[in-house]
């Protein structure tokens, strides 16, 4: 699976968990140069609290477009520090 943004894959793995219609990637499959830390955070009842991060490729900002569970609840200790998208981010085999 790849994670894709403006033309630039942001993350790549055979290993990736889905949940609910989303591809969490592991830590290690993130390329971390095109991501920037945000101060937003939301609350999920079974996975706990999500933390998230901006992406920026070139000159263009998607606000918020990366989250992730840096200590979610037991439910979902599978994707512990794993990484979902949206926002226009395209997930591709």
């Amino acid at each position: 699976m790849r994670a894709i943004w403006n033309g630039v894959v942001l993350a790549q793995s055979e290993l990736t968990i889905e949940i609910e219609g989303n591809h969490y990637f592991p830590p290690d499959a993130i390329n971390g140069q095109f991501f920037q830390p945000s101060d937003t955070h939301s609350h999920c009842g079974w996975k706990g609290d999500a933390s998230y991060q901006h992406i920026k490729v070139g000159d263009q900002l998607n606000e918020d477009a990366a989250w992730h569970y840096p200590e979610p609840l037991e439910a979902a200790s599978q994707i512990t520090g794993y990484v979902a998208f949206w926002k226009g981010v395209e997930i591709t085999v």
